[in-house]
């Protein structure tokens, strides 16, 4: 069965992008080939959404990191330089906001208000 995820983040500055996770997330990482770093990631969970007519986003994929206090996160985040794409939103489900990454667009970072599957994230 499956054992794991492999996320792809597909960057226009690959080494910048490898840097950010590298030196300012500080995601522990193995180096598959020179310069190819590959991260360990936190713990995660898979939602599925609707498609067409819920958001019109069949067939995209996003990712989000979780944290447990979004407000300490970004103002932890943000004096290690990292730039944030508009304000902290409450979307019902939880606290949500995007960060910019070096070279590979944003990321979103959310606060979540649900149950979780992941035991760090339970009620």
């Amino acid at each position: 069965m499956i054992a794991g995820a492999h996320t792809l983040i597909f960057a226009e500055d690959a080494d910048a992008a490898r840097a950010f996770f590298r030196d300012v997330l500080g995601f522990e990482h193995v180096e598959a080939h020179p310069g190819w770093l590959i991260f360990a990631l936190p713990p995660g969970e898979l939602g599925i959404h609707p498609g067409p007519g819920w958001s019109g986003q069949t067939g995209q994929h996003e990712l989000f990191f979780m944290c447990h206090d979004i407000g300490r996160t970004v103002a932890e985040l943000e004096q290690k330089g990292v730039e944030f794409v508009g304000p902290i939103e409450d979307e019902g489900f939880g606290l949500v906001t995007k960060l910019k990454v070096p070279g590979a667009g944003e990321i979103g970072l959310y606060e979540p208000k649900h149950a979780s599957p992941l035991t760090d994230f339970s009620d």
